[in-house]
């Protein structure tokens, strides 16, 4: 099947689909056929990680869909991550190898580091502390990890290259010592949270932002009872109603028209399918419904990475201190 979504240019020249499939908490033995299901019916965009754990299951779906002949390697695009505990400048590249072997996948089109904090170095994914609350921290500063991340470019092995997670300080360190240039900063974003001064400085120097948990992530795991569930929110609903479309539809459409890359989770074939269902048909939200979804802003962070607090480079801790008093 054709793909209708339409695409954005990184600073680059490269072309993006502005929808992508994000696979973060997708349940194990479900990946692969997530990633089939979305490409049979148009998904040309796959967001990863190698601290999702697998890897190998969106490995296994893109080669079936390869191998079948709907899709070939050049009508994709892969994202993945480099994590945490592989910021000291030796151990970038072997990270990589790690991610395009468990893919199954000669390059990447997308590599982002995922946190500007680094993490002990060594096997464990989450080297915790004795109290099992935060983890034990690495020295290594992120900006001598970029010059490694520039240098996969120059191998072939990957071919854009960005940020996750950084605040705007720390995306403006990348910019004064970046010799090839973040193409985008993927962060959380929804109407519960815009980071609207970050996403402003970055559209101005041409980093294009890639919002994830656009629908609240109502299944992350820490989810308490009395959190707020942004689908479920009168005004989401009443906008979904009036376009006669569903809640996450209609907040997927609200990145695109922010301008934003999107890329919502689901395992569910239908959901996938309806999340693709925002373009064409007449479906644009309008002015006012834009509006609307602005106001609902909460600064409700979803993913405050807690179990870093304490980092010199935690991008988030100085808003929970302000938070707090």
């Amino acid at each position: 099947m054709a793909s209708n979504v339409p695409k954005v240019l990184f600073k680059n020249g490269t072309s993006v689909p502005m929808l992508g499939l994000g696979t973060w908490n997708s349940p194990p033995g479900q990946v692969a056929q997530a990633v089939k299901d979305a490409i049979d019916v148009g998904y040309r965009h796959i967001d990863c990680a190698h601290v999702y754990e697998n890897e190998h299951e969106v490995g296994e779906g893109i080669a079936a869909k390869i191998a079948e002949g709907c899709v070939k390697r050049e009508d994709l695009f892969v994202t993945s991550k480099l994590w945490n505990t592989f910021h000291r400048p030796d151990l970038v590249q072997g990270a990589l190898q790690v991610t395009l072997r468990n893919l199954n996948l000669k390059y990447l089109d997308l590599y982002l580091i995922h946190w500007p904090v680094a993490y002990r170095e060594g096997g464990e994914l989450f080297p915790w502390r004795p109290d099992g609350k935060r983890v034990h921290f690495s020295d290594v500063d992120y900006v001598d990890t970029w010059p490694a991340m520039e240098g996969l470019v120059k191998t072939g092995l990957v071919r854009s290259i960005g940020l996750s997670n950084f605040n705007r300080n720390q995306v403006e360190r990348i910019l004064n010592i970046a010799r090839i240039p973040p193409v985008t900063n993927q962060i959380e974003c929804h109407p519960y949270l815009h980071q609207a001064d970050l996403t402003e400085y970055c559209r101005q120097h041409d980093v294009t932002i890639t919002a994830y948990s656009p629908l609240g992530s109502p299944a992350r795991p820490w989810v308490k009872d009395n959190d707020p569930v942004l689908m479920d929110d009168p005004v989401v609903q009443s906008v979904a109603k009036r376009h006669s479309k569903s809640a996450a539809q209609v907040l997927i459409r609200y990145q695109i028209q922010l301008g934003h890359i999107v890329i919502p989770k689901s395992v569910t074939k239908e959901r996938i399918v309806a999340n693709l269902d925002v373009f064409g048909g007449g479906f644009e939200l309008r002015a006012a419904d834009m509006q609307l979804l602005r106001d609902l802003e909460r600064t409700g962070r979803i993913c405050p990475d807690s179990f870093s607090f304490g980092h010199p480079h935690h991008p988030f801790e100085a808003e929970f201190r302000k938070k707090k008093r």
